[in-house]
């Protein structure tokens, strides 16, 4: 397992992690039922506080990509399809609030870039 973490990106360190981890189980590189690093473990060794990475696992096990087992640890969890579900509910979503205020598909699209960014 591989993270990238940038100390002088302007993406906040916890986006960072919960990115790259969430790009590695959504493209299969990380398996379901992989074990990861400790909170500790991981922010020793990328060098950011633990919180931040509690952060990030907290915000993946929600989306449902990530499991803990208590003392166990935490694992990919294999409801990782969950997230692409729930994203493609939001999206539709946002596009029916976007036709609702009129704008064309480009603003909403525009919109959108801009948020993820």
């Amino acid at each position: 397992m591989s993270i990238g973490y940038d100390p002088g990106s302007p993406v906040p360190p916890y986006e960072q992690v919960r990115t790259a981890l969430a790009t590695q189980i959504n493209d299969g590189t990380l398996a379901v039922g992989t074990k990861l690093p400790t909170v500790r473990g991981l922010a020793a060794d990328l060098g950011i506080a633990p919180n931040t990475v509690a952060r990030a696992y907290r915000e993946l096990e929600e989306a449902g990509l990530l499991e803990t087992r208590g003392r166990a640890g935490t694992f990919v969890g294999a409801t990782g399809d969950f997230a692409l579900t729930r994203a493609q509910a939001a999206a539709a979503s946002y596009a029916s609030v976007i036709r609702q205020l009129g704008l064309t598909a480009e603003q909403g699209l525009a919109i959108a870039e801009a948020a993820l960014r």
